[in-house]
């Protein structure tokens, strides 16, 4: 591991922490990262807390590789939305604590988790695919169809609207803001709450609500891998 993500085991939880950079971008590493993160969660049986760094979840994927050609933009959006699959589909709870800031690919995180908190502050979380010149991809509306509120769905993804942390609790992207100083403390509340949970019955009933779902979404995935990346300019 390049230490881009941190792994750190609790009592019944594990804390899943992204450190990249300045924006906590969406490399390909940090995927690859946050897989051996859930799997060692899986292997300790832990509740998941996801989150970032001060003021910050993540700005979304890494430019660098998103600038490099249309090939490699798709390469790597592809392995975000098998990562959404996964955390959707994951056997343990997965909580985000979303530090900050969550855009693009970060808004996707806190899309693709059981419960999701935010903290009060001048944050922006949201969709800007639409804002920068690209055409949402079919996984991505795929997501945002299954969490967010029909009134602001075509706001999210055709509009590229942003929101503060209260209206994106209306909007679908989290479920409570708190004090910036409460987040992990009420994350780690929430995680103990999850941890008595009969975990078998959380995953086998977490399969069936989201099973229609699940298999739309890897349809998505296929198809997003067949079709082109559309970005335009203005």
């Amino acid at each position: 591991m390049n230490n881009l993500v941190h792994y750190s085991s609790e009592d019944n939880y594990a804390i899943i922490t992204i450190k990249n950079g300045k924006v906590n971008a969406i490399s390909h590493e940090v995927i690859a990262e946050i897989n051996e993160c859930l799997d060692k969660a899986l292997e300790d049986e832990k509740v998941v807390i996801l989150t970032g760094q001060p003021g910050i979840l993540s700005g979304g994927y890494d430019l660098k590789v998103m600038t490099q050609s249309l090939d490699a933009a798709k390469e790597l959006v592809s392995k975000g939305s098998e990562l959404s699959h996964r955390l959707l589909s994951f056997p343990l709870p997965v909580i985000v604590a979303c530090s900050g800031h969550a855009v693009a690919k970060g808004a996707f995180l806190l899309l693709s988790a059981d419960y999701r908190l935010g903290i009060d502050g001048d944050f922006k979380i949201g969709l800007n695919e639409v804002m920068i010149g690209m055409t949402m991809h079919n996984a991505g509306i795929a997501i945002a169809k299954n969490k967010l509120t029909s009134v602001y769905l075509d706001r999210s993804v055709n509009n590229a609207e942003m929101y503060s942390p209260k209206d994106a609790v209306a909007a679908g992207f989290i479920d409570k803001t708190v004090p910036q100083e409460h987040l992990l403390p009420t994350a780690i509340k929430v995680a103990q709450m999850f941890g008595q949970l009969n975990l078998k019955a959380h995953a086998a009933t977490k399969l069936k609500v989201r099973k229609e779902f699940l298999e739309n979404l890897q349809l998505s995935i296929d198809l997003d891998k067949k079709e082109e990346l559309s970005f335009s300019k203005k």
